[in-house]
């Protein structure tokens, strides 16, 4: 599977074992994120992970931050985007089984890298179910996208 991967400056050591753990599964990943020593904005961040997820060079997206709340903000203002924030691994494997997420984001500040591993496979290996009541409340979700202007 191919996995855009981005982070900001606050721990870039965390991405690089996400990342590596992901390569060694046989995925191809791709890495946008700040490097270590390097200060970076979250939404710069989210953006080039988000436009690679959009135009399908990458099929799923991994964004980590402070609590990954900022990332999923940022995130979530991309057309096509569905970006969940979790930090427990039975969020990580609904968002995809019933929201079709395809991007995770979590915090550095909030979880270990055993649970940031156990996330990512989760979100990687967990398939959308197709079952036609989340079919329609993503058709929801995706109206609310294309119709954004006229709810002001």
């Amino acid at each position: 599977m191919k996995i855009a991967i981005g982070n900001d400056h606050t721990d870039p050591t965390l991405k690089i074992k996400v990342k590596e753990h992901l390569e060694a599964q046989g995925h191809e990943v791709t890495d946008t994120g700040c490097a270590v020593g390097e200060k970076c904005d979250y939404p710069d961040a989210a953006g080039k992970v988000c436009r690679l997820v959009q135009s399908g060079q990458a099929e799923l997206g991994i964004l980590i931050c402070g609590t990954g709340v900022g990332m999923s903000l940022a995130a979530n203002k991309y057309k096509g985007i569905r970006a969940a924030c979790c930090s427990d691994t039975f969020s990580a494997r609904m968002t995809r089984e019933h929201n079709d997420a395809n991007i995770l984001c979590f915090g550095t500040r909030v979880v270990g890298e055993g649970t940031a591993l156990d996330l990512a496979d989760i979100f990687v290996n967990t398939p959308y179910s197709h079952e036609e009541r989340h079919e329609r409340r993503i058709a929801m979700i995706t109206a609310l996208e294309d119709n954004w202007s006229e709810q002001k």
